[in-house]
């Protein structure tokens, strides 16, 4: 998994309109990068809709928050209007930005062992660099965490 301080890969992937965003035309702001497993799954849809009513305190803190999973544009699109999201969904069909970050894990369900994304957390800063993660995020006041430490962060 990147680390703090790490510089973040270069990458460029489709949204949920199928528009491609790259890191190149981002860099130089402060960017929230989340990792997630599956749109529509419930602590990924508690997760969206915490990150889409903070949408207004992270632009005070000129920050962009980007969510990302292996689900197609398509799928994405159907999340985020059936959950009235404000966020842009990344779409990571071949796993590339979740393997360059290291959240494309084995992991265990039910005594099950499977490939699958731990859920987590970068705070990206403008130079590129991670400047904060949380990794296995739980849902429940991880946004407040988010924005206290962006906050921090900042001063």
């Amino acid at each position: 998994m990147l680390q703090i301080g790490d510089m973040v890969p270069e990458f460029c992937l489709p949204n949920q309109d199928e528009e491609e965003i790259c890191f190149r035309d981002i860099k130089g702001r402060w960017i929230v990068l989340y990792f997630y497993p599956k749109d529509n799954t419930p602590g990924c849809t508690v997760e969206a809709c915490d990150f889409t009513r903070a949408i207004p305190d992270f632009r005070k803190l000129d920050a962009t928050v980007l969510g990302v999973s292996p689900d197609s544009p398509a799928s994405h699109r159907k999340f985020i209007e059936k959950k009235e999201l404000r966020i842009t969904l990344l779409s990571d069909e071949q796993k590339s930005l979740c393997n360059a970050f290291g959240v494309w894990q084995l992991k265990k369900f039910m005594g099950k062992e499977h490939m699958g994304v731990v859920r987590s957390t970068f705070i990206i800063n403008p130079e590129g660099k991670i400047a904060a993660l949380w990794e296995n995020v739980k849902v429940k006041r991880h946004i407040e965490e988010v924005k206290m430490k962006l906050e921090e962060l900042q001063k």
